[in-house]
C-alpha cells in the first residue's frame, strides 16, 4: 500500500512563493510517476505538474508554466512543488498523486494524498 501525505500549504500574498511537499510511503517510490493536481471551489480538478518516474518527462499546465516546478528526491521518498509568483487564481486544494503508469497518472492516478489548501490573497 502506498500512502501520500502533503504539507506546505497556507496563505500567501499575490507574488509570493510556497513549496509543497508530498511524503510517500513504500519501497518502490522511485518507480512511481508523481504529480500535483488542484481543485478550486466550483471547478473541476485539474492537473498542474507531472513528472515521470524516470524524470525525463514532465508536464505543466499552461497556467503555471514558468512559475511552478515539480521535483523529486528519491532518497527521501518526497516530491515537491515549488510555486513562485503566485496569483489569486492559484487558490485551490492541491493534491499529490502517484501511479506506476505515466498514462494513468495523467488521467486518473491510483494513489492520492489528502490535499493541502493554498490560498493566495490579492
Amino acid at each position: 500500500q502506498v500512502q501520500l501525505v502533503e504539507s506546505g500549504g497556507g496563505l500567501v500574498q499575490a507574488g509570493g512563493s510556497l513549496r509543497l511537499s508530498c511524503a510517500v510511503s513504500g519501497r518502490t517510490f522511485s518507480s512511481y510517476s508523481m504529480g500535483w493536481f488542484r481543485q478550486a471551489p466550483g471547478k473541476e480538478r485539474e492537473s498542474v505538474a507531472l513528472r515521470a518516474w524516470s524524470g525525463g518527462t514532465t508536464y505543466y499546465a499552461d497556467s503555471v508554466k514558468g512559475r511552478f516546478t515539480i521535483s523529486r528526491d528519491n532518497a527521501k521518498n518526497t516530491v515537491y512543488l515549488q510555486m513562485n509568483n503566485l496569483k489569486p487564481e492559484d487558490t485551490a486544494v492541491y493534491y499529490c498523486a502517484g501511479d506506476l503508469s505515466w498514462q494513468r497518472l495523467r488521467i486518473n492516478p491510483m494513489y492520492w494524498g489528502q490535499g493541502t489548501q493554498v490560498t493566495v490573497s490579492s
